[in-house]
């Protein structure tokens, strides 16, 4: 696949992104490398590993991460019940050492996300999500399925991968990774768009959408980012989310009184509304903080219904 067929594909999955990620992505799926995407929490690191996913026609597999992953739930587990049951019905049938050997076959083995992938026979696109959130033993662990396409069950012994999945990882930078995990992947730092792209997403996952309102909503989406006091900054799914909502209410201007019925859908937690609808007034004619522009005397706002 070159250049120009990544980037078409990820437009015919509707995923608006600039050169140097088609350049980043390309180039890892090319020499078999996994791919570390850092950025703030909404700004789309997961939805790569969904859309090549699609554009490569895999199967995805995702590990979601958090603290206390361990093997058991990445990796594998032994059927226990199973391997009690078959002790129960065998115990006088076979000799024990047998018996003990057979309890480890494939029979009571149970695949979590990353022997799924390895031992898939079609290649997949296996998501490691947000591996910041994971113990610094787990990342440990991780290294020897991205250095050598293998993992290591004690009772089995090592098991090599099948075919070789593209790997994505993602982090929130909630903690830094080691050194070790980042020399053995390519990386791309996702910001959020700016408010012409912000558009440009919203036209293509939302095509029918008014063309005034999604200027607007990116408009405040990018008002509502940079300011201080919003603790959770909108993600790009909630500018769609709020699109869609202030679509199906009919509204068609984004103003003042449409902001405060709608402002569920693009912030998450009390804080964050009352900081919108009071901000702090640094200077006369400062914005009202609903994302729209205005001034606070709103005299000039109007609001449209259907």
């Amino acid at each position: 696949m070159d250049f120009e067929t990544l980037r078409q594909k990820l437009q015919e999955q509707h995923y608006i992104c600039d050169d140097q990620l088609v350049t980043t992505v390309l180039v890892a799926l090319q020499l078999g490398r996994p791919l570390l995407i850092e950025g703030a929490a909404g700004v789309g690191k997961t939805e790569v590993a969904k859309v090549m996913a699609a554009v490569l026609d895999r199967d995805l597999v995702r590990l979601q991460c958090y603290e206390g992953l361990d093997e058991s739930k990445a990796l594998y587990e032994w059927n226990y019940q199973k391997q009690l049951l078959s002790i129960q019905v065998n115990m006088n049938r076979q000799d024990p050492d047998q018996l003990t050997r057979s309890l480890f076959g494939d029979e009571y083995l149970l695949e979590r996300p990353l022997l799924k992938a390895i031992r898939s026979e079609k290649p997949t696109v296996l998501l490691i999500d947000e591996i910041d959130k994971a113990d610094e033993e787990f990342e440990a662990f991780l290294l020897e399925l991205l250095s050598e396409m293998q993992v290591t069950i004690p009772e089995v012994g090592t098991i090599h991968a099948k075919t070789i999945p593209f790997v994505v990882l993602t982090s929130n930078r909630t903690r830094p990774l080691s050194e070790a995990l980042r020399r053995r992947c390519a990386y791309l730092y996702l910001q959020y768009p700016d408010v012409e792209r912000e558009v440009e997403i919203i036209r293509a996952k939302l095509p029918n959408a008014n063309e005034r309102l999604a200027v607007q909503v990116a408009e405040a989406i990018h008002r509502l980012r940079e300011n201080d006091a919003i603790l959770k900054k909108p993600s790009i799914a909630e500018t769609l989310d709020w699109v869609a909502a202030l679509e199906a209410l009919g509204i068609t201007d984004l103003d003042p009184e449409a902001f405060r019925r709608t402002s569920g859908f693009v912030l998450k937690n009390s804080e964050d509304l009352d900081a919108a609808e009071h901000p702090p007034e640094e200077a006369e004619g400062a914005d009202c903080g609903c994302g729209c522009g205005h001034d606070h005397d709103h005299g000039h706002c109007h609001h449209h219904q259907a």
